[in-house]
């Protein structure tokens, strides 16, 4: 008869209370609804046993861990929850805060929190009474309640009217359920939601969704099948009936667990080459029946007690054929791989199923007298024909070549040009031409007349005109030339060739002291002390003339100093001139001019007489009087190259002579350095 499931769920209720367990939980009806409600009660019961031994725990020994450790099964996951539960209510109450739990931790726990905390004082009573326990009234003011028990206005206090969550709003309190249950219209009681019959599960094809307190499980329709039982979680697990002692092995076979089944292997075990069978008895294997074919190709397999033999087949064949390496069947011979050669040279040998033809090899003709294979001459038949340039014959073939500046082409018979250049074969720069190459030569180099392709350093300076290119000296250098001057007193020009002398006095880099005067020659400096004779005082600064420099002194008397006064001479100067070393002369070379201040014809008629006076060595020098723009001027010549270096004073002066008496007359001394050299 169909049980109700009051009737089912006070079932699973006692064993739970009686056993302490659900795993092994008796079936009492066939009815699917009836057994998920006899195993879900059985579970909700054993769930409020945990949590009441969990609370008692932490009131007496207020600590959980002891009794933890020694569990990890469901119930003890339980027992934990509801111990630290109240362990948590407990604090709260005892710090004066308040005893509405957080809500994040969970339905369960709330309620054992408020539980704790509310009569942490007088002791925890789980259970439900009709009646409470009655006091004696004792009147309290409002104010010492409030110092006593500052929570003692909170509605939510202890739970408050709610059936799961509390939230008081000062003036009154708001009722919350937990997910998985919904509010009742009276605003307090928290009832089940079910999942099943809202269609709010997600159990797939082939399971049932059964309805839990707060959630939902889905279940499997179909039976695991044989050999499988279904676990609390709907799956299915192997039952091992070798351990469970539900096979039927006899007493000489032992029980071998496999999924879903048994088998049963004999004690006693057969040797090599043996089976046995259902009965235990071992059967000998025809190992000659195998697919594994256990003889090699060629021999035949032989069954045996336990085992086999093998015994080799030996069939004869027929010329031209032989034994394959197995030894089982006859294939054909090639002769023609053999290293004798049976056809001969500019023959081919062709293998035929138990023969052998020979025939001529391309390039070769069959010469009917002498019956051989002879070579074809292709140069020789096709003259001009097969290759561009030249043809050279070999046996059986020809091949192309080509002259040299050339190279063959892809196809094996033209010839295309070689460009020489890409190997490098000139020792500067390489120019292709059609069939051959042409090197040449940068600037400053020719090309060798002994290789033609080397090029050899031009020497500018040996050169014909190579005494030409500089004004001092010419030094050569790979492709050039470069120009050099004396180590000091010049600078190269410019132009990289000449040589220009370097004004030390101008550019303040002699050494001459205040009372020197630097006088500069060609190639150095000279610092000469030139002081005026008493009675002369010199006359502004050094006067710069062309290629000369001049100090005047004039005649400045005493008063009344009448010797001073009669002597003709006017003026003294110092002019230093520089001069070269050595020079071929073809005529006189004019290096001073000396101009006289007085009309050349005046109404007196005044003769100007010019003389050199002293240091005219070897009389290189002379002076002779000319006329030039109205003026009568003294012209000193070099007439004779000088060999030197070295520093000479000509001493030169101009005489104004009237009536045979000199009444005028002015010094020139010529400071004469003959350098070395000369550009």
């Amino acid at each position: 008869a169909d049980l109700s499931v009051e009737e089912c769920c006070d079932k699973g209720v006692e064993w739970a209370i009686t056993n302490r367990i659900c795993a092994s939980l008796p079936l009492i009806s066939e009815s699917r609804e009836c057994s998920m409600t006899q195993v879900q009660c059985c579970r909700s019961q054993l769930e409020k046993q945990s949590c009441a031994d969990g609370v008692e725990f932490a009131n007496v020994r207020e600590e959980c861990d002891s009794h933890i450790a020694k569990n990890s099964t469901c119930e003890a996951e339980y027992f934990k929850t509801c111990c630290y539960c109240c362990l948590l209510g407990k604090a709260a109450q005892v710090q004066g805060q308040s005893c509405e739990p957080n809500p994040k931790m969970g339905y369960q726990c709330g309620i054992v929190f408020r539980t704790c905390c509310g009569k942490g004082q007088e002791g925890i009573d789980l259970s439900i009474s009709d009646y409470p326990p009655k006091k004696e009234p004792v009147e309290v003011s409002k104010e010492e309640l409030d110092q006593e028990d500052p929570y003692l206005h909170d509605g939510c206090r202890g739970g408050g009217p709610c059936s799961q969550q509390c939230r008081d709003t000062g003036s009154s309190y708001v009722c919350s359920c937990f997910v998985g249950y919904q509010l009742q219209p009276d605003g307090i009681t928290c009832e089940d939601i079910n999942e099943c019959i809202t269609g709010t599960h997600n159990c797939g094809i082939g399971q049932t969704c059964v309805n839990t307190l707060g959630s939902f499980r889905c279940q499997r329709d179909t039976s695991c099948g044989t050999g499988y039982e279904l676990t609390d979680d709907s799956r299915c697990k192997d039952i091992d009936e070798c351990e469970t002692g539900t096979h039927n092995c006899p007493p000489d076979f032992i029980c071998q667990n496999t999924p879903g089944s048994f088998r049963c292997r004999p004690k006693l075990q057969c040797m090599s080459g043996f089976i046995q069978d259902a009965l235990g008895n071992c059967i000998d294997i025809n190992e000659c029946l195998s697919t594994n074919m256990p003889c090699p190709a060629g021999q035949i397999c032989i069954n045996t007690d336990g085992s086999f033999t093998c015994q080799r087949i030996s069939p004869s064949c027929g010329r031209g054929y032989h034994l394959n390496e197995d030894g089982t069947r006859c294939v054909d011979v090639d002769e023609c791989s053999s290293s004798n050669q049976p056809c001969g040279e500019g023959h081919v040998c062709i293998n035929a199923p138990g023969n052998y033809r020979c025939e001529c090899k391309a390039g070769y003709s069959f010469d009917v007298i002498s019956r051989t294979c002879i070579d074809i001459n292709e140069c020789r038949r096709y003259p001009g024909r097969l290759c561009a340039h030249k043809c050279e014959n070999t046996p059986g073939s020809y091949y192309c070549t080509c002259t040299m500046g050339f190279k063959l082409s892809a196809d094996g018979r033209s010839c295309e040009d070689l460009n020489e250049c890409e190997s490098n074969p000139c020792s500067q720069e390489c120019a292709n031409v059609y069939g051959s190459y042409q090197c040449y030569c940068r600037r400053g180099f020719q090309l060798s007349d002994i290789d033609g392709i080397s090029c050899e350093d031009i020497d500018e300076c040996a050169l014909p005109t190579g005494g030409h290119i500089c004004s001092f000296r010419c030094v050569n250098i790979p492709g050039s030339f470069q120009c050099t001057c004396p180590s000091t007193g010049y600078r190269l020009a410019p132009n990289a060739r000449n040589c220009q002398d370097i004004d030390e006095c101008v550019a303040e880099s002699h050494n001459c002291s205040f009372n020197e005067t630097c006088f500069n020659i060609q190639g150095g400096f000279r610092c000469l002390s030139l002081e005026c004779p008493e009675n002369y005082r010199k006359s502004g600064d050094t006067v710069r003339l062309e290629k000369t420099d001049t100090i005047r002194c004039i005649k400045s008397c005493r008063p009344n100093d009448v010797s001073c006064l009669l002597d003709p001479v006017h003026t003294i100067s110092h002019t230093v001139i520089s001069l070269p070393t050595f020079r071929e002369f073809t005529r006189p070379e004019e290096i001073i001019f000396l101009r006289a201040i007085t009309p050349t014809y005046p109404a007196n008629q005044a003769d100007i007489i010019f003389d050199i006076t002293e240091g005219n060595l070897r009389d290189s020098f002379d002076i002779i009087k000319r006329y030039m723009d109205g003026m009568t001027v003294g012209v000193v010549r070099q007439v004779r190259p000088i060999i030197g270096p070295f520093h000479a004073i000509l001493k030169l002066e101009m005489n104004y002579v009237m009536g045979g008496v000199v009444s005028h007359r002015n010094i020139v001394n010529v400071h004469i350095f003959v350098s070395e050299y000369w550009f």
